[in-house]
C-alpha cells in the first residue's frame, strides 16, 4: 500500500498572478465589461449589465467622473400553510466609474440600454473639439 504525504494547505497557491500580466492594470476595465472610446464629436461609454432592466440602471456624471450603477434582486418563496419553507434571493449589481478622456457637454448626456449593454454618449464640449486654423501668407 502506498503512503500519501500530507502537505499543509496554501490558500494563495491557486490565486492567479494577474499583476504579472503585461497589460495590468489597464486590462481590468476590459475584463469587467467597460469600454470607453471617442469619435470626432462625442465620447462613448459602453457597460455590460446583463439581466438588468432600464429602470434599475443609474447613470451620473460629477467632477469629470461617469458612474454607471445597476442592481436587481429576485426573490422566490415557497409557502406551506403560511410558514415559509424555502426562500431564495438572487442579487446582481454592476458598478462602473471612469473619468472621460476629453471635456464633454454634460447637459447633453444620453443613455440607452440594449441587449444587456448600457451605452452612454456624451458630446464633446466646444473647447474640446478640434479647431481648424486658416494659414495666411505674411506680406
Amino acid at each position: 500500500m502506498a503512503k500519501l504525504a500530507l502537505r499543509p494547505a496554501n490558500p494563495f497557491f491557486s490565486l492567479p498572478a494577474f499583476w504579472e500580466d503585461e497589460d495590468w492594470p489597464f486590462n481590468a476595465a476590459h475584463q469587467q465589461g467597460l469600454e470607453v472610446f471617442e469619435t470626432d464629436s462625442e465620447v462613448v461609454v459602453k457597460a455590460a449589465v446583463p439581466g438588468i432592466k432600464p429602470e434599475d440602471v443609474e447613470v451620473t456624471f460629477e467632477d469629470g467622473v461617469l458612474r454607471i450603477n445597476a442592481r436587481t434582486e429576485e426573490k422566490e418563496e415557497e409557502k406551506n400553510k403560511k410558514k415559509v419553507v424555502y426562500q431564495s434571493r438572487r442579487m446582481t449589481s454592476f458598478n462602473y466609474s471612469t473619468s472621460l478622456p476629453r471635456p464633454i457637454n454634460s447637459e447633453a448626456l444620453n443613455a440607452e440600454i440594449e441587449d444587456g449593454v448600457v451605452t452612454v454618449t456624451a458630446p464633446l464640449a466646444a473647447e474640446a473639439k478640434p479647431k481648424k486654423v486658416t494659414v495666411t501668407a505674411k506680406k
